[in-house]
């Protein structure tokens, strides 16, 4: 077992056990372009995904001030939870993408590429 997949099911578990009361479900959606449809008269669509999480702050040495401000709210998820809703496949989720309500920020991932850390802001 790899060190990404060692970290993924330690964090899952946690998630199931001692941190369940802390983690939330969410979905994110962004919209693409897409094939025109005569019907709507669209050429965009929206790619939804879901996971779970849990959403804290940033620790003060973390805010630059800039691309991550003091009100932001910090998303922890796994990355092999975060899957789109369509089929299942994994999701990466991208700045400007809207979830729970609030927009994405910053998208950064840990060194073992097992977590994503998102910067949600209210908008």
């Amino acid at each position: 077992m790899s060190l990404r997949d060692d970290l993924q099911a330690d964090i899952a578990e946690a998630f199931d056990g001692d941190l369940a009361d802390a983690v939330t479900s969410f979905t994110g959606s962004r919209t693409v372009a897409g094939e025109y449809d005569p019907v709507t008269g669209s050429s965009t669509t929206t790619v939804s995904y879901s996971g779970r999480g849990v959403f804290g702050s940033f620790r003060q040495e973390e805010i630059d001030g800039t691309v991550i401000i003091a009100t932001d709210t910090k998303l922890t998820a796994l990355q092999n939870e975060v899957t789109l809703d369509s089929d299942g496949s994994p999701a990466t989720p991208q700045v400007d993408d809207t979830l729970a309500g609030k927009t994405v920020k910053a998208v950064m991932k840990d060194p073992a590429a097992a977590t994503w850390t998102l910067a949600l802001r209210k908008t």
